[in-house]
C-alpha cells in the first residue's frame, strides 16, 4: 500500500520546512508555505522511482562512462552552425543565439495576454513549413480553440500537430515513442498546468512544476528535440514557481510590452548557447505578431528630421 510523505514547501522559493509557518525563513514571503504529500507507491512504479532511496549503491546504468574529447578548435563555422535549427523568424532566431539548439529547453515568460501563445504558434508553423515535426501541447485551451487561433493567424495550412493534455505521463509516453522519429520542437503551454500522478500536490505548486519540468528536460536530452516551456509570471514580473526552474533550463526568455501598446520586446536573460544582450521587436496586429526589422526607425517615429538642437540618446 502506498505511503504518503508529508512536506511543507514554500511556493515562492521552493524551500522545505519541517513544519508549517506563516512566514518563510528563506525568502521572507508570508502565507506561501503549503503542505504537500508525495506518494511513495509500490516498488517499480513511477512514484517509487521519484522517492529518495536509502541505498547508496550505483545503478549499473548510471555508472560513470568514458567521455569522448572533442577538439572544438578543429570544428568549422559551418559545422557549428548546422547544429542549430533556424526557425525563419529573424528576430526570434537572433534572441535565441542564431536558432534553436537540439536537445535544449527554453523557458518563455510574460504577462497574461502579451502574446506568448501566439508567438510560439507562429514559431511552430515556421518549423512545420520546413518539413519538420512541430508539436504544440496546450494545458489551457482545447484543440478547437487552438484551431480557431491558427485560422485567425492564417496558419490553418501548416502541419503543426496540436494536442490538449495536462498529464505528464501521457505526454511523455507520446513523445518518447521509439517507433516515431523525435519531433524538432515541442511547446508546452504552460508548465504550471502540467501535473504528475506521482505527486498529490495540485498543478502549479513547487513540487509539480519542478517534477514535470525535470521529466520534460530528461526527455529532451534523450530524444534530441527542442522543448519550449511557457511560464506564468507573478505580479512582480518574475516567472512563477521555484527559482530552480530557471537554473534547470538552458535558456530563459521574457516577452514583454505594454498591453495597451502594439509593440512587444523579446529578450533573453539566460542563454547557454548565445549572448543575452540581444532583443527582438515585434508588432501585434490582427494577423498575429509581425517582426520589426528596423527598431531604430520605430523608436524615432514622429521625430522631425529638420529640428535644430535635438539629440538622440539611449536611456534606461
Amino acid at each position: 500500500m502506498a505511503r504518503a510523505v508529508e512536506r511543507y514547501i514554500c511556493q515562492s522559493c521552493g524551500a522545505v520546512a519541517a513544519k508549517w509557518a506563516g512566514r518563510c525563513d528563506s525568502c521572507g514571503e508570508w502565507n506561501s508555505i503549503l503542505q504537500e504529500s508525495i506518494n511513495a507507491g509500490p516498488p517499480g512504479s513511477l512514484a517509487a522511482a521519484a522517492a529518495p532511496k536509502s541505498s547508496s549503491a550505483l545503478n549499473p546504468v548510471s555508472r560513470p562512462r568514458g567521455a569522448t574529447i572533442i577538439d572544438f578548435a578543429a570544428m568549422t563555422g559551418v559545422q557549428a552552425k548546422s547544429q542549430r535549427l533556424v526557425v525563419g523568424l529573424p528576430e526570434f532566431d537572433r534572441v535565441c543565439g542564431g536558432g534553436l539548439v537540439a536537445a535544449s529547453v527554453l523557458l518563455i515568460g510574460g504577462d497574461p495576454g502579451i502574446g506568448k501563445s501566439t508567438l510560439l504558434l507562429q514559431v511552430c508553423a515556421a518549423v512545420a513549413d520546413q518539413g519538420r515535426d512541430a508539436i504544440y501541447i496546450s494545458g489551457e485551451e482545447a484543440i478547437e480553440q487552438l484551431q480557431l487561433r491558427a485560422a485567425r493567424l492564417g496558419l490553418s495550412h501548416t502541419a503543426v500537430k496540436l494536442a490538449a493534455e495536462t498529464n505528464i505521463r501521457s505526454i511523455l509516453a507520446t513523445l518518447s515513442d521509439p517507433s516515431e522519429p523525435p519531433p524538432a520542437i515541442v511547446v508546452i503551454d504552460s508548465i504550471q498546468t502540467m501535473w504528475s500522478d506521482a505527486l498529490t500536490a495540485t498543478p502549479g505548486t513547487v513540487s509539480q512544476v519542478r517534477a514535470c519540468a525535470q521529466e520534460l528536460i530528461r526527455m529532451a536530452k534523450q530524444r534530441g528535440c527542442t522543448v519550449v516551456l511557457v511560464g506564468h509570471v507573478t505580479k512582480d514580473g518574475q516567472i512563477a514557481g521555484p527559482r530552480v526552474l530557471e537554473h534547470m533550463v538552458d535558456t530563459v526568455i521574457y516577452f514583454e510590452g505594454d498591453r495597451g501598446d502594439r509593440f512587444r520586446l523579446l529578450r533573453a536573460v539566460k542563454n547557454r548557447f548565445g549572448a543575452t544582450d540581444e532583443i527582438g521587436v515585434f508588432e501585434m496586429s490582427d494577423g498575429g505578431l509581425r517582426e520589426v526589422s528596423n527598431p531604430s526607425e520605430l523608436f524615432l517615429d514622429g521625430r522631425g528630421t529638420q529640428v535644430s538642437g535635438a539629440a538622440v540618446f539611449a536611456g534606461i
